[in-house]
């Protein structure tokens, strides 16, 4: 995405708005994201349209970066992901041969733009950069020095040139019966991050003076490694509250802490409307239906005593299973996707941080 000069504010943000509806209505037509998803399991692969007659040519995508200097064997693509002829690689000696270069944003901060490849004017046309972000604009420095260096963007923003999000819903082969864990306890939280400056903290402080909370991580409980989605079915409700409120940022607090230990979330992040592009309405509690954090504990402890209303929280179980995306095996394989079905569509990112910061 390549934003046009600066506006009026207001006029700006409206022709956010309208951009942003344009492109969900294009992805799903009157459909949203949640549908979408939804008939990912009855897509063809690549490969297998009508007519082909031989397999589609491979692509190499470099990984300039391990993300977090984590070393890691490159995946299968078609085995993991029915995505063929892909060769992801961290070998920097197939720079010239690469048609993708990914450059993870976190790395890219840490050893500085120095140390991109050299002779980046010189660079082959066809060859896309690729700038991979999965953290929010509040903690992505450096933003404002990456003008025009790189040509797609891939982050969990729906409007990304490669979407990938921290996870989603695919629809069931078949309707079956989900069978809800016993709960024991009320609400639970797990935190790594303790920061009294973010909001999530502070609404923390008001809400535990009306409802009980059992904290687990850096000012809690212990957390037995590998026992977190174990530990949380126990409970009713998880806070998947995340560190900054920015739009489409929605992590594994979600996805793996709250749906797959299968609890209800009571999520502090996006508007309601933006959570709702991703799942059900009734599948969540959103801060922002209450006026107060007293009346959110109030809910709760109401949902608590009332098992039929509690169980409708899970009423999309029974057609839908949730996908967490395999970080960072997706991605690598996603970007070779893309260079396939782009062809020869070519473009620079020309105000990067504006976008992501918008």
């Amino acid at each position: 995405m390549e934003p046009g000069p600066a506006g009026p504010p207001g006029r700006s943000r409206a022709l956010r708005r309208r951009r942003r509806r344009r492109r969900l209505l294009a992805a799903g037509l009157s459909c949203t994201l949640l549908a979408l998803y939804a008939c990912l399991p009855e897509l063809p692969a690549l490969d297998a349209w009508p007519g082909r007659t031989r397999p589609p040519p491979e692509v190499t995508v470099l990984l300039w970066w391990e993300p977090f200097g984590h070393r890691r064997r490159m995946t299968d693509c078609q085995r993991r992901f029915n995505i063929s002829g892909c060769r992801p690689s961290a070998d920097r000696s197939r720079y010239r041969e690469a048609q993708a270069v990914i450059f993870h944003h976190r790395d890219l901060v840490l050893h500085g733009l120095g140390q991109l490849p050299a002779g980046r004017p010189q660079r082959s046309p066809a060859q896309r950069w690729v700038w991979m972000n999965f953290e929010s604009p509040s903690h992505s420095p450096g933003l404002r020095d990456l003008a025009g260096i790189f040509n797609w963007t891939m982050s969990y923003r729906v409007d990304s040139d490669i979407f990938v999000p921290y996870g989603y819903l695919r629809a069931r082969r078949a309707p079956s019966h989900f069978s809800l864990p016993r709960k024991t306890k009320l609400v639970a939280w797990v935190i790594s991050n303790w920061n009294e400056a973010h909001a999530r903290v502070r609404y923390y402080h008001q809400l535990r003076k009306y409802v009980p909370i059992d904290v687990y991580g850096a000012q809690g409980l212990v957390l037995e490694e590998g026992s977190r989605v174990r530990t949380i079915s126990q409970y009713k409700f998880y806070l998947a509250f995340e560190n900054s409120q920015h739009p489409d940022y929605i992590t594994e607090k979600l996805w793996r802490n709250a749906f797959k230990s299968s609890a209800v979330p009571v999520v502090l992040g996006p508007s309601r409307s933006n959570y709702e592009l991703f799942i059900p309405p009734d599948s969540f509690i959103h801060v922002d239906d209450f006026p107060s954090p007293r009346k959110l504990a109030i809910y709760l402890k109401f949902l608590d005593q009332n098992k039929p209303l509690y169980r409708r929280y899970f009423a999309w179980r029974d057609k839908y299973d949730v996908h967490m995306t395999s970080f960072w095996d997706e991605q690598y394989c996603k970007v070779c996707e893309a260079v396939r079905t782009a062809g020869d569509q070519l473009k620079t990112i020309q105000n990067l941080a504006s976008w992501f910061e918008s």
